[in-house]
């Protein structure tokens, strides 16, 4: 499995505050990776990426470098990090699950001005491949230049983004395609894939003990707005781990690479979403819930829940980690995180459940008592 980090800020920061310095860095992470726990293959050291959006003067594409050397051992990403800012930032270092060790098959993948990364695994993947190819359209077909099942997914999620109506190819401006528009076509996209994997004949499940369980932590960018998921197609197990944090300034402390999310306000200047925590602060960061979206737009983060056949709406179900695990991976870690921060214009809001068909209904009750009480705690620790 892989790891990715995102940044999006009010401000542009330099790359290597992010990916070199801090303490668990992305850099570290993919060679020190904390919460994964395959020993066959310790490393997430099979290439990585980094994506980031220039002066809109440059047009609205984003500017990606991507490697097959480790990144640990890559002075070019040294060179370009410690020269390079952005207020919006891709990074990902990966470890092969599909697809051979090559730069086409590096994260983060473009199309245009959007940007998509993911961390994971599509369930029954050889049954599922020739389905999904053969429902794209014929652009995003011919458009992927790899052979992994994240760049596939990359081009279903276009593909959706077509039928929903919202042409991939357009330049949309300021405002991007909206939010909405991304995690409409986010959802469409796991639904899609839930589809082609209950398709697989029963006689390749039962023969080859076939794993059909997905984990789909995706994340995507119109440059604007940002859309990740944390998400596995299992109503017993637990998705591969995915945190957040946000505040006022992102500072290095007295000892090196001892970084720290600062909050003076209820604001959110900065939003970091991570595989792994970028540091040890327990109370810089925050589980995202399994099966859930996480959205920025416009310095607010929005979680909503997934509803599906997969979907529980108590918020204390109890989930197994083992399938996590035994991807190389555990769903969180004892202490690294804490409760959703406050309910302000710049900082996190829980909404309403939303449905894989992108329909909007009513927070199930259970779900808003816990976050309700969560923001409630928040509040009094900030005052």
């Amino acid at each position: 499995m892989c790891r990715f980090l995102v940044y999006k800020g009010k401000d542009e920061i330099l790359l290597s505050k992010l990916i070199l310095e801090p303490t668990h860095s992305i850099l570290t992470q993919s060679y020190d990776s904390r919460l994964r726990l395959d020993t066959r293959r310790p490393h997430n050291g099979d290439g990585f990426g980094v994506g980031y959006y220039t002066h809109p003067d440059l047009g609205p594409e984003p500017c990606i470098f991507t490697s097959t050397i480790p990144a640990w051992n890559c002075i070019n990403l040294e060179r370009l990090a410690s020269k390079t800012t952005s207020s919006l930032i891709f990074a990902h270092v990966r470890a092969t699950t599909e697809g051979s060790l090559s730069d086409s098959n590096c994260h983060p993948f473009r199309h245009k001005s959007l940007m998509w990364m993911h961390n994971g695994n599509i369930g029954g993947w050889k049954y599922v491949k020739r389905r999904l190819a053969g429902s794209l359209g014929d652009q995003w077909f011919l458009g992927v230049q790899g052979n992994t099942d994240s760049e596939w997914a990359f081009a279903l999620f276009l593909d959706c983004m077509e039928r929903e109506g919202f042409n991939p190819n357009s330049e949309k401006g300021d405002g991007g395609f909206g939010h909405t528009a991304l995690r409409k076509a986010v959802l469409k996209t796991i639904q899609r894939i839930n589809q082609f994997i209950a398709d697989i004949p029963n006689e390749y499940r039962s023969s080859e003990e076939l794993d059909t369980r997905s984990l789909l932590n995706f994340a995507v960018t119109d440059g604007h707005s940002v859309v990740c998921t944390r998400y596995v197609s299992s109503k017993t197990d637990e998705a591969a781990s995915l945190y957040f944090s946000s505040g006022t300034s992102w500072k290095e402390g007295e000892s090196k690479g001892d970084y720290k999310m600062e909050r003076r306000d209820k604001g959110a200047d900065i939003v970091l979403v991570a595989s792994e925590p970028l540091t040890f602060e327990r109370d810089n960061w925050v589980t995202v819930p399994t099966n859930s979206t996480l959205t920025i737009h416009k310095q607010t983060v929005m979680i909503h829940p997934i509803v599906d056949e997969f979907y529980h709406p108590n918020p204390s179900y109890s989930r197994s980690s083992g399938f996590a695990v035994s991807k190389g991976l555990v769903s969180n870690t004892s202490g690294a995180t804490q409760g959703l921060t406050p309910v302000t214009s710049g900082g996190v809001t829980p909404t309403a459940t939303i449905g894989l068909d992108g329909q909007e209904g009513g927070l199930a009750k259970d779900r808003l008592d816990e976050l309700t009480i969560k923001v409630a705690r928040m509040k009094r620790d900030v005052k």
